[in-house]
């Protein structure tokens, strides 16, 4: 449904409007990496850093995204570090932690973004498309979850399912969702069914829908497999997407809200 474009376009956003950004990159897929232009040679992957925690700074892990040397289009990040977008880098091995006991591996992401967290403006997770262990792992580390859903019946049907399990995570361990939203992504203009499903989301979930959706940008698969941020890409019609993004970051984080799981 989007989930990791919708990341990058939110770090393509932070980026420009002059934040420090971490993207954990929690799919086994490893597709931000891959959009962040991080290779499977660069720096540890977040899974060996959750299956076999060391002793070590996070900080010295992550690895500095290509996008970094684009500079940013905005003020100064206020962690006073370099603006741009880091990346602790995906890989297959996150399936590993999908069978181990919960009671271990909830928090141990958590914990690992401990000594990163006042260093960063925004923690963006880009989480595996199921919602298992490596879902709630994020959910456990974060202040907000993000949803999103593309304009259809089936979408629908999907945003109902992850807003049930999190009450269902909610009422079975320790740990609370501090607040949730729906990300309405690829939104056709001037189409009766796309304006109708958007209608019925907002009639169903009320605030938790985003004010600003997302249109659909045939230019975005393009641009993601460049490698490249949507905000700095030189053709017009990125604009419309790049400014749709800022949008979305400017609601969903007026104060710049730490460890963000995007589903």
């Amino acid at each position: 449904m989007g989930k990791t474009s919708v990341t990058l376009g939110l770090a393509s956003a932070a980026q420009a409007s002059g934040l420090r950004v971490l993207v954990v990159d929690l799919d086994p897929h490893g597709d931000a990496s891959t959009g962040l232009g991080v290779s499977s040679q660069q720096g540890s992957d977040i899974a060996s850093l959750l299956i076999d925690p060391r002793e070590t700074d996070l900080d010295h892990e992550l690895v500095a995204s290509s996008w970094v040397s684009l500079g940013s289009l905005g003020n100064a990040s206020s962690t006073g570090l370099d603006a741009g977008v880091w990346v602790a880098r995906g890989s297959a091995r996150s399936t590993a932690l999908e069978s181990l006991d919960p009671q271990v591996t909830l928090p141990i992401l958590s914990n690992l973004l401990v000594s990163v967290r006042d260093t960063f403006d925004l923690i963006l997770i880009d989480c595996p498309p199921t919602l298992g262990r490596l879902t709630e792992m994020a959910w456990a580390a974060s202040d907000r979850v993000i949803s999103v859903a593309e304009p259809s019946l089936f979408s629908v049907a999907g945003s109902e399912r992850t807003l049930r399990a999190i009450a269902r995570f909610e009422a079975h361990t320790e740990y609370a969702v501090k607040s949730a939203s729906i990300v309405i992504n690829k939104v056709r203009d001037s189409d009766p069914e796309h304006d109708y499903r958007t209608e019925e989301m907002r009639i169903l979930f009320g605030d938790l829908v985003a004010s600003t959706t997302l249109p659909e940008a045939p230019i975005l698969q393009r641009i993601q497999g460049s490698a490249y941020p949507v905000h700095y890409w030189p053709e017009a019609d990125a604009q419309p997407l790049a400014t749709a993004f800022t949008g979305l970051l400017q609601g969903l984080f007026p104060e710049q809200m730490l460890s963000t799981p995007v589903e």
